[in-house]
This record gives C-alpha cells, sequence and structure tokens, in this order.
C-alpha cells in the first residue's frame, strides 16, 4: 500500500537577484546574436559588375566590423559604470580605453572615407 500523499505541484526553488540578472543579460545577448545572424543572411546573386559584388563584400565586412565595434562600446560604458561604483581607477582607464576603441571601430567605414577624401 501506497501509504504516501500524491502531490503533483512541485514547489520552485528561489532565483537570487544576481543569477536572474545574469540569465536576462544572457538571454538579451543570445536573441541580439541571432537577429545580428540572421539579418546578415542574405540571398548572394551574380553580379554583371565585378565592383558592384566588390561593394557588397566590402559593406558586409565593415557590417560585421560596426557590429564588433558595437558590442566593444557597450562593454566600454558597462566597464565604466562599474568602475564609478567600485572607486577603482584603473577599471575606470581600462573602461574608457574600451569605450574609445569602440568608437573607433564602429564609425571606421567613415574615418576610412574622411581620410581617403
Amino acid at each position: 500500500m501506497n501509504t504516501m500523499k500524491k502531490n503533483n505541484k512541485t514547489k520552485r526553488l528561489p532565483m537570487p537577484k544576481k543569477v536572474r540578472k545574469g540569465f536576462m543579460i544572457y538571454a538579451a545577448v543570445i536573441m541580439a546574436a541571432v537577429f545580428m545572424f540572421s539579418t546578415f543572411s542574405l540571398t548572394a546573386f551574380a553580379a554583371s559588375d565585378p565592383l558592384s559584388a566588390i561593394d557588397n563584400l566590402s559593406d558586409f565586412i565593415f557590417g560585421l566590423i560596426r557590429a564588433i565595434g558595437l558590442i566593444l562600446l557597450g562593454l566600454g560604458i558597462v566597464q565604466v559604470g562599474l568602475s564609478f561604483k567600485s572607486h577603482d581607477p584603473s577599471q575606470r582607464a581600462n573602461g574608457f580605453l574600451t569605450l574609445a576603441g569602440g568608437v573607433v571601430i564602429t564609425f571606421a567605414k567613415e574615418i576610412l572615407n574622411l581620410i581617403i577624401g
């Protein structure tokens, strides 16, 4: 005879706020990556003009570089924000360097166009 009470409800374990926040950030990064890669998956058609194919390839590569720059820009903003919270000057310096590098990488195509003329 089974004397145990049947209870189909399971009790959920409490999730700490740090774990919940980390999971939300992880989910946002994964969704952004899926969105980014889905926009880059375009059908390639043969072009009669070879220069237009090279221009399309250049635009694609600069789009990837811009995405990497935006990721670095976000990382730099987070580092600077955390350094103000923890009062860590070395982390603040690294954050500003990452922020500046992200800006340069994000606008690399425009910078090259200004240099070339």
